[in-house]
């Protein structure tokens, strides 16, 4: 007996989805509030990042014109007894790539400057000696002495910064955040002056200037702490 054919299900309708016809809730003064507040946090985070990679960009790459501080303990033949101290010309060779200076056969003039020195220890003035960084006739540094009067010479082909430390190790004097020479904050305290005022930071990251009066006062304090040079004409 023959089957008969299946009469195939017709297809489900299916029903299209019905657009909301009720309008949508106004937000309330406090679904505002947490919405502002939300797009000032998002802001402010956007704002953060921004200035994070420019002071990256602007701060954070090596400037080789920057001074920076030398580590004592890459530099030989520092003097750590007490003052006087002399030019420290024996080892200077040695110590001018670890401060990051030249040995020049002419004073630069790209920038020439020059600051005045004072040691003071016990009220006692000690003596800057001529020709610190100048070697023998062969070769000076940037930053240098040329008589015993303190002033200090930065006289550099290129336009860069110099700092106190640099100066120091030059001189071949032991020049940390607590010793200078032979004397320690821990048994004799000392302070470094800048134009008569106690210099509140580093005084090994202090920048070198146009005629400042830099003044170590090692100690029992001088009467009174100098705070100006009369520098020659054309200083």
């Amino acid at each position: 007996m023959a089957k008969k054919p299946r009469t195939p299900t017709p297809p489900r309708k299916v029903q299209a989805p019905q657009r909301r016809s009720d309008p949508k809730r106004p937000r309330s003064p406090e679904d505002r509030r947490f919405l502002i507040l939300s797009m000032a946090f998002a802001a402010s985070g956007l704002i953060a990042v921004a200035i994070a990679i420019l002071f990256f960009f602007v701060f954070g790459k090596n400037d080789k014109t920057a001074a920076k501080i030398p580590t004592d303990s890459n530099l030989v033949g520092l003097q750590t007894g007490p003052a006087p101290w002399n030019p420290g010309l024996d080892t200077l060779p040695d110590r001018l790539k670890p401060l990051g200076l030249n040995d020049l056969t002419v004073e630069g003039q790209v920038i020439h400057i020059h600051q005045h020195l004072d040691i003071f220890v016990n009220g006692k003035k000690e003596p800057v000696p001529a020709n610190i960084g100048v070697y023998d006739g062969q070769f000076l540094t940037e930053l240098h002495t040329h008589d015993a009067t303190g002033i200090m010479h930065v006289e550099s082909p290129t336009k860069r910064t110099f700092d106190l430390a640099q100066f120091m190790g030059v001189w071949g004097v032991r020049f940390t955040s607590s010793c200078i020479g032979g004397y320690c904050k821990e048994l004799t305290p000392w302070r470094v002056y800048v134009n008569g005022k106690p210099y509140a930071g580093d005084p090994r990251a202090l920048q070198l200037k146009s005629h400042q009066e830099i003044t170590f006062v090692i100690g029992t304090p001088p009467a009174k702490i100098p705070s100006r040079y009369k520098f020659p004409a054309g200083y």
